[in-house]
């Protein structure tokens, strides 16, 4: 039902899985002592790994909500010409609401790929998925009061969509995931029929397991 890889024009994303992503790797950018780890996760729900365990645990959750299709889950990395190309330079995804036609996006990069536009490409190439393949009425997408960097980024892909900036909602998003906690939450939205009014260009190609085009 969801395409094994999409790829941008510089991006590279593949599922979000142990079959694709190397927990030990995966371990060393999300552990307590890794670089930059408090700057990336200071507006992010989750916290740093503990143990090896835990960076399993959260790839076997990715691979169970993308195998029931509640959650398109990927890990993102540069491809060939880019700085760091092969790298993991971190996640995005879309959370499905089947129930409300809307998917909802959401990403993180590690603080060497920040400041490249690697964020407004990965978005534009999932709501090509939401809205061209998996025909999703609404796209959504929020930040927490006073992050200005996402602020700036989200603002920029969302216009360039069609989309707007609904406002501040109150307690509608958890401070952790591991201990929860309401937090307000910045939210914009994009619907299909302004998506297509915007006809945003950016080249976006998918591929099933075989890399033959999909769907």
């Amino acid at each position: 039902m969801l395409p094994e890889f999409i790829e941008t024009d510089r991006l590279r994303l593949e599922p979000r899985t142990p079959d694709y992503v190397d927990p030990l790797t995966l371990y060393e950018y999300c552990n307590t002592d890794a670089p930059h780890i408090d700057e990336i996760t200071e507006h992010l729900p989750w916290g740093p790994h503990s143990h090896p365990k835990e960076t399993v645990e959260f790839l076997e959750r990715g691979a169970k909500k993308r195998d029931d299709h509640k959650v398109a889950p990927y890990v993102v990395r540069p491809r060939e010409g880019e700085d760091g190309a092969g790298e993991i330079a971190g996640f995005a995804g879309l959370n499905l609401d089947w129930e409300k036609d809307s998917a909802e996006l959401g990403c993180w990069f590690r603080k060497p790929f920040w400041g490249r536009g690697y964020s407004g490409e990965r978005a534009l190439g999932l709501a090509e998925l939401a809205f061209e393949h998996l025909d999703f009425e609404l796209l959504t997408v929020t930040h927490l009061p006073g992050n200005e960097q996402s602020e700036r980024a989200i603002t920029k892909y969302v216009e360039r969509m069609g989309g707007r900036r609904e406002g501040l909602m109150r307690n509608a998003g958890v401070e952790s995931i591991e201990h929860g906690g309401a937090v307000d939450l910045v939210r914009y939205s994009i619907s299909q029929a302004e998506y297509r009014d915007a006809a945003p260009e950016q080249a976006v190609s998918f591929f099933d397991a075989d890399g033959e085009p999909w769907p």
